[in-house]
């Protein structure tokens, strides 16, 4: 949680993910758990994104800590699309 929380969400924001929310999940099986929702226009538009948090220097930076080595085991990806009554 601690490189989400002192730089991570310091990227997506200066990358314009539009979050939704971030949250820390208090409860369940696969604890500690981290959940956010970013919205994007398209498919094409989250991978640009994406590759531009793959290559931005702040997140070169913080990736090779030491204290963020080995902290992640797996990301569980749902791509959600609007109804089509809503207005987003």
């Amino acid at each position: 949680m601690k490189i989400f929380n002192e730089g991570e969400m310091d990227i997506f924001t200066k990358l314009d993910f539009n979050p939704v929310f971030y949250g820390e999940v208090i409860a369940g099986a696969n604890m500690p758990n981290l959940m956010y929702m970013t919205t994007f226009t398209n498919r094409a538009f989250r991978d640009a994104h994406w590759k531009s948090f793959g290559t931005d220097p702040d997140w070169d930076r913080m990736k090779v800590m030491p204290e963020y080595q080995n902290i992640m085991n797996k990301n569980d990806q749902r791509l959600l699309y609007p109804p089509e009554y809503s207005d987003f």
